[in-house]
This record gives C-alpha cells, sequence and structure tokens, in this order.
C-alpha cells in the first residue's frame, strides 16, 4: 500500500499523531495548510465571529489552501487527519479534499479530540467531496502510540 497522511493541525496535537502515524506504517506526510493561518482569536470557539466559527456555519466554506502540493497522485491510501471541530472536519480540510482527484483512491479519516467521537457526519462528507471510498475513521487521544496507530492503520 502507497500510503498518504495529510493532516490540518491548529495547537499542534493532530501534527503529532499524524506524524507518528507516518512513522508507523511509512507513508508520506503532508500538512494541509490554509492561505491564511489561523490566528488564535480565529480559533476561539466562543466567539460566534470568530472566523472558524463562521468557517463551520457554512458548510460550504472552502478556505484558501496555502499549497497545492500534496502527493495524492502518488498513493492509493490517504489518511486525513483533523481535530474535531463542531462535531466533524474543519472546513479547511473540505478544501483539501475538493483540490485532488481520489479517484480509485481510499480516504480513512482520523481525528484528535479531548472527547468527541469522530461522528459520521465527516466520513460521509468525505465521500461527498470526492467520490472515494472512505473507511471506518477512528478518533485518537493525543499520546496515541505508534503500535496502537499501526494496528488500526493495517486494519483500516
Amino acid at each position: 500500500m502507497k500510503a498518504l497522511v495529510a493532516y490540518f493541525s491548529a495547537s499542534g496535537v493532530t501534527a503529532a499523531v499524524a506524524k507518528r502515524l507516518a512513522d508507523a506504517i511509512g507513508a508520506k506526510l503532508y500538512e494541509i495548510r490554509p492561505e491564511i493561518p489561523y490566528t488564535a482569536a480565529d480559533l476561539d470557539w466562543r466567539n460566534s465571529q470568530s472566523r472558524s466559527s463562521v468557517e463551520m456555519n457554512d458548510k460550504n466554506c472552502r478556505p484558501a489552501l496555502a499549497d497545492l502540493d500534496a502527493p495524492v497522485a502518488d498513493c492509493d491510501v490517504i489518511f486525513v487527519g483533523y481535530p474535531v471541530w463542531w462535531y466533524r472536519e474543519p472546513s479547511v480540510v473540505d478544501s483539501f479534499l475538493a483540490a485532488y482527484d481520489f479517484t480509485g483512491k481510499t480516504i480513512v479519516p482520523f481525528a484528535t479530540s479531548g472527547s468527541s467521537g469522530i461522528g459520521t457526519e465527516a466520513p460521509a462528507r468525505m465521500k461527498e467531496i470526492t467520490g472515494a471510498e472512505v473507511g471506518e475513521g477512528r478518533r485518537f487521544s493525543a499520546d496515541a502510540g505508534e503500535a496502537e496507530l499501526k494496528a488500526w492503520a493495517e486494519n483500516a
């Protein structure tokens, strides 16, 4: 399996899990970055006017990406990681999914969260956006280890 671990991380937690996953399965690693980085004020979920709140209230929002350099074409399986925002994937992840051709590929979502599950909305949206096969996703805690990640990925 030629795999890619693509991830968006706001605080570094998802980045750390994504790196451990990529190391565990020998996959390429790619960071999904918005063209305009998020500030702490942008991420204030308690403020209904913050950038992230406004984006998440519009399910068609597609924030611009910093680049389109992900090696999606070279891979069969793309693990897509993100922090859970409003019980789903952040809008910038949808931008990534809409930007590439996932024909014939499998997408496997994984999320980081202190308590929220991955839910059913994110995998369904990923399938809708890409038309690709979407595997069963899983939520991981910040301290998920390589062995746990590898065992999951090999069965995803």
